[in-house]
């Protein structure tokens, strides 16, 4: 679905111009997103494999939540309705713990360029995962894995390859931030 979002600069900041989500990816003009990573007490991280129709990255394992936050939408706000629309969770801002902002360069070809700024969360998933209602038309599945087992396969090049290829550190402050709350 296109939609308006706002524009960012180069550091993050809106210059009160907005987009079409389509223009701003053909262009490579920044913008924010959000990203929540939902995690269990017992060290499981709940991750989603994004659906076979995806212009980017299709089938590949990756953040439990992700979405773009409409031209002059709360942030917060989006979080909680993408985590709706996406897997049919309902969650209440207090449930959001922002661990930071995550800027994000993409280029998946000439037309498809990915500049980003993720505005990430974690929250913890209460029920199990047999109660989500993931939307067909973004998500292919959905797993639990352990912190333990995530971190091992983000090491193994050949692992490595069924996820999203976001840089290293953003990884590896997910899993510091989820061990640090459990």
């Amino acid at each position: 679905m296109d939609e308006l979002v706002d524009l960012l600069d180069n550091k993050g900041e809106k210059i009160g111009k907005t987009a079409l989500k389509s223009e701003a990816h053909r262009l490579g003009l920044f913008h924010p997103t959000i990203h929540v990573w939902f995690y269990t007490e017992d060290a499981q991280i709940l991750i989603q494999q994004r659906a076979k129709n995806k212009d980017t990255f299709p089938l590949l394992w990756d953040v439990s939540v992700a979405g773009h936050i409409g031209a002059g939408e709360d942030i917060l706000v989006s979080a909680v309705r993408e985590v709706q629309e996406e897997i049919g969770l309902t969650i209440q801002k207090e449930d959001l713990k922002k661990i930071g902002v995550f800027k994000s360069i993409q280029k998946h070809n000439e037309f498809l360029i990915d500049c980003e700024f993720h505005q990430t969360f974690l929250c913890e998933l209460k029920v199990e995962i047999t109660r989500l209602k993931k939307q067909e038309s973004e998500v292919e599945n959905l797993a639990l894995i352990s912190t333990k087992a995530f971190s091992e396969a983000l090491k193994n090049p050949d692992e490595r390859k069924k996820y999203v290829p976001h840089k290293k550190e953003y990884y590896r402050k997910i899993i510091s931030e989820i061990t640090c709350v459990l």
